[in-house]
């Protein structure tokens, strides 16, 4: 096999893994057990509690002590165990702390597919840049054919979205052991401060007014990017108990209309160059909140008949919403901050919006759903919830086009696709 289609495959069960429940697991949650939002705002709580810590203790051990390629293999077989005991929990606080288990060990194997596949790529002597984008994007698709996959064969409501997982998952650590070796780069010799050690010195760049905002949104927008993954296919479910909608294709294939999303998020991320250098940095940013805006509202709106439309724009949208910001916002970064501390600045890029950003949005929503929006006899208010988290959107954009202050530049593009 030639490595190019190996690192697919790793690319392609990456996300199969996380995509065969992570939409369809409110559906599980609120059908299947009827236990409650704040409970389940905090089991999300462990993928933002999970980014902040383990990514970089991973990467430590990666890059002194292990083979990245072992420690990927190991993490993938321990959270693939972890899911494997979800339908076994009959209890949502038991629940938080397997969840919290999973994420711990799935949440780094993220960032170690990276880097896996650069160095594979580097020894091959390949071109990273124009090798790497055609192999990601098979983690797309491995996502989406995982929606596809439970959504088709009847298991978006039952425990056996995560026996798919944790078999993907599986398989996917033991061929980890066959992949090209990945040593650790750095001696064990070598000394480090904790600060350095850890990639803190990135907080320094808080003192920097422009980098303290762009961080700041940076986790107020990252409190939207679940919301979707957390609510968006239960939302599209509840529509079977309206008579109207009841044998609706929207409620009959709801993961699969998810998946729009998803697919709109691999053409997106063609379009970016272009708008990068004709709008600029900030612009695109700005785009992207406004996105969420359209996202959450044309849901709030949306239906299965005459709002069909609503919901498949929703999804096209999402491509906008998530990929402008966590593209152009890396980019940014990597402009901005020195090259001593660019990894670091990185690491503390993903620590907002998905480690930070992603608690607050899991815990918050949670909360005032449970205190605001739910109606008497257990019945959820949709459209108010989907107002309101396009109102919250709709405030971070605004603040953000006042408060950051960037002046565009056209040759960052350049230094983007170099």
């Amino acid at each position: 096999m030639g490595i190019k289609f190996r690192l697919i495959v790793m690319n392609f069960l990456q996300f199969f893994v996380w995509g065969a429940w992570l939409i369809t697991f409110a559906n599980y949650w609120f059908g299947t057990m009827g236990w409650g939002p704040t409970e389940f705002g905090l089991v999300f709580l462990t993928l933002g509690i999970a980014s902040l810590f383990m990514p970089t203790i991973t990467g430590v051990i990666a890059d002194r002590w292990v083979n990245a390629e072992v420690v990927y293999a190991i993490s993938h077989i321990i959270a693939g165990v972890a899911v494997a005991s979800f339908p076994f929990i009959t209890d949502p606080n038991t629940f938080f702390w397997i969840m919290l288990i999973a994420m711990s060990f799935y949440m780094p194997t993220i960032a170690l597919t990276n880097t896996i596949a650069y160095n594979a790529l580097n020894m091959a002597k390949m071109d990273v840049v124009k090798s790497f984008p055609p192999i990601r994007v098979w983690g797309t698709i491995g996502f989406i054919a995982a929606m596809w996959f439970t959504n088709l064969t009847g298991n978006k409501s039952s425990e056996n979205q995560f026996y798919i997982s944790a078999i993907a998952s599986l398989i996917l650590g033991i061929y980890s052991f066959t992949l090209p070796k990945c040593p650790p780069q750095q001696k064990v010799a070598e000394k480090s401060s904790f600060v350095k050690l850890f990639g803190l010195e990135a907080f320094k760049l808080f003192g920097n007014y422009k980098m303290a905002i762009f961080f700041i949104f940076s986790m107020l927008l990252g409190a939207s990017l679940q919301l979707t993954n957390m609510y968006g296919d239960r939302f599209l479910d509840h529509f079977k108990d309206v008579p109207e909608f009841a044998d609706s294709f929207v409620v009959r294939y709801s993961t699969i209309i998810m998946s729009i999303s998803q697919i709109s998020e691999t053409l997106f991320i063609l379009s970016i160059p272009f708008f990068l250098k004709r709008f600029g940095i900030k612009k695109v940013m700005i785009f992207s909140m406004f996105a969420w805006v359209l996202r959450f509202a044309l849901f709030g709106f949306g239906d299965p008949g005459t709002g069909l439309w609503m919901i498949i724009l929703s999804g096209i949208v999402y491509g906008m919403a998530f990929d402008f910001f966590n593209i152009s916002g890396s980019l940014f970064i990597e402009t901005e901050t020195d090259s001593k501390m660019r990894a670091s600045a990185q690491g503390l890029f993903m620590m907002m919006t998905n480690g930070f950003g992603t608690m607050i949005g899991a815990l918050g929503s949670g909360v005032i759903i449970d205190k605001f929006f739910v109606l008497s006899g257990g019945i959820w208010d949709w459209k108010n919830i989907w107002i309101a988290f396009a109102i919250y959107a709709f405030i971070v954009a605004i603040l953000f086009i006042f408060l950051f202050k960037h002046k565009h530049n056209p040759e960052e593009i350049k230094n983007f696709s170099h």
